[in-house]
């Protein structure tokens, strides 16, 4: 059986891609996208086997590949397909495995079916990112009211970006959620730096 984390986003382009690489390199962990929207450039799972150093063999491929850069259900729509949610099941695999979701938490992968049904189906503990910039106070209570109503549990909050202090406080005590870190904008990016800001930032043992 497998065990690990899921990760969702406030939004999308937030950062929780560099996140789940950081995170999945750190654990020594696998990495599963059930749905991919937009195939132009390099995926989010080659960005975390990059990012994360990982081997070929700690990638689970996803469910579904979409093309369109969108949400999934209009992306799955334009290439005359269906994501069928209820039939997407964690797959097994040796260790912790981060499950990366697309997109915020309430986004539609068909007109039945929102990403976060089937999250609060699957009950893995959800890691929230949430960026540091304008807006995250509202986006980011929003998402975490939206997990209360479904009972699930929620591990934390990882920021990403440049130090908010009273936004990431505010946060942390009106959501009543523990505040896990924050991950800077990191430059040069690659696997070394990546892997060197989350262990200055974050504390593995709250991971485990």
């Amino acid at each position: 059986m497998s065990s690990g984390f899921i990760v969702a986003g406030t939004d999308t382009g937030i950062g929780k891609t560099v996140f789940s690489a950081a995170l999945a390199g750190a654990l020594g962990a696998s990495y599963w996208k059930p749905v991919q929207a937009g195939l132009d450039g390099e995926s989010d799972s080659e960005t975390v086997q990059r990012l994360g150093g990982l081997p070929p063999e700690k990638i689970l491929r996803e469910a579904y590949r979409l093309k369109l850069p969108a949400s999934p259900h209009i992306a799955a729509a334009r290439e005359g397909k269906a994501i069928d949610a209820a039939g997407l099941t964690i797959p097994a695999c040796e260790g912790p495995l981060i499950v990366e979701g697309a997109g915020g938490l309430l986004v539609p992968l068909s007109m039945q079916a929102l990403q976060i049904d089937v999250f609060a189906r699957w009950g893995w503990p959800v890691i929230l990112c949430a960026r540091t910039a304008l807006g995250t106070i509202n986006h980011t209570l929003l998402s975490l009211e939206a997990l209360a109503k479904r009972r699930m549990r929620v591990h934390g909050v990882a920021f990403v970006g440049n130090a908010e202090e009273e936004a990431e406080n505010t946060i942390r005590e009106i959501g009543r959620v523990r505040r896990l870190g924050r991950l800077p904008f990191v430059d040069p990016l690659n696997a070394a730096t990546l892997a060197k800001s989350f262990r200055e930032n974050f504390c593995a043992a709250d991971f485990v």
